[in-house]
């Protein structure tokens, strides 16, 4: 009978598919523990949306929280993390040096394991970052990224697009140590994971570990798992109650369950995995679970939505006011996927995915590109599976002002570390290669998240279940005032045949203290409105009132979707007042600012 090897991804990919990668190292630390000592040999403990999240929502560091899990775990269990390929764990695509940083910092934290994948399949993006994870001494554990088309579509996607790809993957010679077939929204149908599975093993031979994951987000999880382990597949990625099922991996006893009357099996202690599941379930007791994220959502079988995405997404819809446009989103997202190339629907292609469709929802279809679906098309990320719609090209030529690209994106990209290097010294900050890592992986075009943390500007947004006190409204007016009896002197304008005096009177006495002539009120100066043009969260204020302004220049970045939206002057001006505070929710056609 064969043994199945599993890795247990309740503490990472759980908490991105349940609560958009927010949750406090303090928490679940007697988790990993409790996960050791049921005989857990290998868990995911990083890496992905886990990494900036960290930083952007926990107020914590990712490399703390790395050490803490190895501590926690031991010496000797398998600690694994997910890699984007050229994007390592960043925002954006790295230079070389920040890559080669990557593994090197991984390492120094703990991490034994690496999945390396890239959502276009693009072997090109796979080959230096495969190359550094192994020069760093860790496992590295290439992926060939899957899922199912939306109807009508064809051209990529099926099982020999997948074994091309594995083909490119041996013909390139990157170093690897395992392959993984990666499914992260879950919707492969399971024949298509037996075929693809069947022909990599005639590829690989018997010695190669194959690796299959996948979600539980369209209710085919385990139907997959089986298929891919009569394939020949010799692992699969699970998790434990309560981060398992809907849009998390399918449960450890579940497929264990699955797998009775085979010649497969998995060597758990069944009582020892119950007991780490209720360690897990006191854990996040007060944490608040999203329905959404413990149901079946077939609906991502017509719009591949990744598990790891659709919970992220729905918590910043929540954040914004805007979770009842989801089921809107989520169908148009289907356009985008079948117009854009095809690009696998995983992280960060699957939100530009969702980023695209939210601003075709809220903006009319195409009025703004959004700058990675833009990018994605024109190939700043790599070549897409098959070619982009041409119109959708050239929507993207135009609006984003860019020509298509067709080199290699890794070749364009300037040296990293001296850029990190610079900004931490001018901030007076400690130059380490912690810092350069996370200065230079958090950096967007709305400012520097990671510099934000590094000065103490942490943001704490985790969602929890227990009740708290209703917030104010914001921009509710504040009560109005009246003087105490023993209060000081009170001020007045007072206008006597077109002269203003300013009147100081005692408030106990009502006595006339001082009269000074002032000037009467010129009429009001014409002001010229700023408004939202979508509903977000204001990110960033870059004006201050009295400041002079061009029309175009960007008074204040939103964020919505992880897009952040600049909004730009509108007229030549001044800035007579800015009508908004950092973190505040605004709604479409909102009042932000005022020029004179």
């Amino acid at each position: 009978m064969k043994k199945i090897q599993f890795m247990d991804t309740s503490l990472r990919d759980g908490f991105q598919s349940v609560f958009g990668a927010r949750a406090l190292t303090d928490d679940f630390i007697p988790a990993v523990e409790a996960g050791v000592h049921a005989g857990i040999t290998h868990m995911e403990a990083g890496g992905g949306a886990r990494f900036q999240a960290l930083f952007m929502y926990c107020g914590e560091s990712a490399f703390d929280m790395m050490d803490r899990f190895r501590e926690a775990a031991g010496p000797d269990v398998s600690l694994q993390t997910l890699a984007r390929g050229i994007n390592v764990v960043a925002l954006s695509a790295q230079p070389r040096d920040m890559i080669d940083l990557h593994a090197r910092m991984f390492k120094k934290h703990g991490m034994t394991h690496i999945r390396n994948f890239d959502a276009l399949n693009d072997v090109r993006n796979l080959i230096y970052s495969g190359q550094c994870i192994a020069n760093a001494g860790l496992h590295h554990q290439v992926v060939v990224s899957m899922m199912e088309l939306p109807p009508g579509c064809t051209g990529a996607h099926d099982a020999p697009f997948y074994i091309r790809t594995l083909q490119e993957i041996l013909d390139s010679g990157l170093p690897f140590d395992s392959v993984c077939f990666k499914d992260a929204s879950g919707t492969c149908n399971p024949k298509k994971f037996y075929d693809t599975i069947k022909a990599a093993r005639k590829v690989l031979g018997d010695d190669v570990v194959i690796w299959a994951h996948t979600h539980e987000t369209a209710g085919v999880g385990v139907t997959q798992y089986k298929a891919a382990i009569e394939a020949g597949c010799d692992g699969v990625d699970l998790a434990r109650s309560p981060l398992s099922g809907g849009t998390c991996q399918p449960d450890i006893l579940s497929l264990w369950h699955a797998l009775k009357g085979t010649d497969y099996m998995l060597d758990i202690d069944v009582t020892e995995i119950l007991k780490a599941n209720h360690v897990l379930q006191d854990c996040l007791k007060d944490y608040f679970f999203p329905p959404e994220a413990q149901k079946v959502s077939s609906e991502v079988i017509l719009s591949p939505m990744p598990g790891g995405a659709l919970t992220a997404n729905t918590m910043m819809m929540r954040d914004t006011g805007t979770l009842e446009l989801y089921p809107k989103v989520i169908e148009a997202m289907g356009e985008c996927v079948s117009r854009g190339g095809f690009g696998t629907s995983v992280t960060p292609v699957s939100q530009f995915y969702f980023q695209q469709a939210y601003a075709n929802v809220t903006q009319g279809p195409w009025k703004k590109m959004t700058d990675g679906y833009g990018k994605m098309v024109l190939g700043y990320f790599g070549r897409t599976p098959v070619p982009p719609d041409p119109e959708i090209v050239a929507i993207a030529e135009k609006q984003l002002g860019k020509p298509v690209f067709t080199g290699d994106p890794v070749d364009v990209l300037e040296p990293g570390i001296p850029k990190a290097e610079e900004i931490l010294k001018r901030e007076g900050l400690p130059v380490t290669d912690e810092n350069i890592f996370i200065v230079g992986a958090l950096a967007t075009d709305g400012g520097n998240k990671g510099l934000d943390f590094l000065k103490g500007h942490q943001t704490i947004n985790v969602r929890k279940a227990t009740p708290e006190k209703p917030a104010e409204k914001s921009g509710a007016p504040s009560p109005a005032l009246r003087p105490a009896a023993d209060s000081g002197p009170a001020d007045y304008t007072v206008t006597v045949d077109g002269k203003a005096y300013q009147v100081t009177v005692e408030a106990a006495t009502g006595q006339v203290k001082a009269v000074k002539p002032t000037e009467v009120p010129k009429k009001p100066v014409e002001t010229i409105p700023v408004k939202a043009s979508l509903q977000g969260i204001v990110y960033e204020i870059y004006a201050e009132v009295g400041d002079k302004v061009r029309r175009g220049d960007t008074l204040m970045i939103l964020e919505a979707m992880k897009m952040e939206t600049p909004i730009a002057a509108p007229a030549d001006g001044t800035v007579a007042s800015i009508e908004v505070e950092k973190k505040q929710v605004v709604k479409p056609e909102q009042l932000v600012a005022t020029l004179t």
